[in-house]
């Protein structure tokens, strides 16, 4: 069965923008490149500075306490990156000096009642992606548009910030690949396990508003809470749009 590699997306920041790529070199036992790479740490997090291993999501800001920082977008360039908010103006930083800049921006859409943001940090090692393993997200077109109709509109692939969208499978035959392995281009990936969905996808990625109850609809239409793979990079190589995917 072939499938086709439509999009590649990186998170420059934790649950702070997303970035479209048109290709990207992967490498073996590590995340896509450039994803996850800074995160923001909250008053709540339990460790501080800049952290020596990786640790816990619930250590920083993300949607699902803060759904206006779903609509943020990202754009990387010499060392800088810009982000975009339909409320904010734009806000270029320079990640490695520019942190307070960043808390500030951040300020108004984030929610009086969570902790404060306190901290840009880089990752060390890899990126500082929700699970301990250095693994890429995938998601599948075809269950995209199968839980849109379920839910009654179209929901926006950022709801789910994975990192490859493939479109070519049937309504979720990504789940059949746990274990198994996928060739993009010129990478190999092992599949490991579903992504469980929290609240974060209820907001709109175009107006950071909650508009879908996404987790409810995934119970509802398939008795789980999952959307999408994770899947680990097992021979390095480079990725195009347009690339056929093929199990291997």
């Amino acid at each position: 069965m072939t499938a086709t590699l439509t999009h590649i997306f990186r998170h420059p920041i934790k649950s702070i923008g997303v970035e479209e790529m048109e290709n990207a070199p992967l490498r073996t036992g590590r995340v896509l490149p450039l994803d996850r790479t800074f995160a923001v740490t909250h008053e709540g997090a339990k460790f501080t500075g800049a952290p020596a291993h990786w640790q816990s999501k619930s250590n920083f800001i993300r949607g699902v306490a803060g759904p206006e920082l779903m609509a943020v977008t990202a754009r990387c360039h010499d060392g800088q990156i810009t982000l975009s908010h339909p409320r904010q103006p734009d806000l270029t930083i320079d990640p490695a000096c520019d942190g307070p800049l960043l808390i500030d921006w951040l300020r108004p859409l984030w929610p009086a009642n969570r902790p404060d943001p306190i901290a840009l940090v880089p990752a060390p090692g890899h990126g500082l992606t929700d699970v301990p393993q250095p693994y890429l997200s995938i998601g599948s077109l075809s269950t995209l548009r199968a839980l849109s109709d379920r839910v009654g509109t179209d929901l926006s692939q950022h709801r789910f910030r994975a990192n490859l969208w493939i479109d070519g499978w049937p309504p979720l035959h990504e789940r059949d690949l746990i274990g198994k392995h996928i060739r993009i281009g010129d990478a190999l990936l092992k599949v490991a396990e579903p992504i469980t969905r929290c609240r974060a996808t209820c907001a709109n990625p175009e107006t950071g508003a909650v508009d879908a109850e996404v987790p409810d609809a995934l119970d509802a239409a398939w008795q789980h809470q999952d959307f999408g793979i994770y899947a680990a990079v097992v021979e390095p190589g480079q990725i195009t749009r347009g690339d056929a995917v093929k199990e291997a």
